[in-house]
């Protein structure tokens, strides 16, 4: 079993910055892909990013490119998703999943995080 806690929430004013970390433990793929999603009050969960462990590729959803940053650090099995120029529309609580296929819908991915707040002030 995969177990995945994120962490590196809170609040921020418009315009700063956080960094979101996945640490991920238990029975994992040698290579996966871990993936960024989010989740406003009334609306789906999207995807934001997604990460290949064993190539280090990137893939970034459209409305985070030159903001958001997805990065995996291999040797503590730990992810990460530095988000600066942060804006009120980017309230939501943010997830982390891995799987092994190539996806950006949440059915593609099976382990889940139980996720973080991210709420930004305007």
């Amino acid at each position: 079993q995969v177990q995945l806690v994120e962490s590196g929430g809170g609040l921020v004013q418009t315009g700063g910055s956080l960094r979101l970390s996945c640490a991920v433990s238990g029975r994992t793929w040698s290579s996966y892909r871990m993936a960024w999603f989010r989740q406003a009050p009334g609306k789906e969960r999207e995807f934001i990013a997604r990460i290949a462990t064993s190539s280090g590729v990137t893939y970034y959803t459209d409305f985070v490119k030159g903001r958001f940053t997805i990065s995996m650090d291999n040797a503590s099995n730990t992810g990460y998703l530095q988000m600066n120029n942060l804006k009120p529309e980017d309230t939501a609580v943010y997830y982390c999943a891995t799987t092994a296929l190539v996806s950006t819908t949440p059915a593609g991915y099976p382990n889940w995080g139980r996720g973080t707040q991210v709420t930004v002030s305007s």
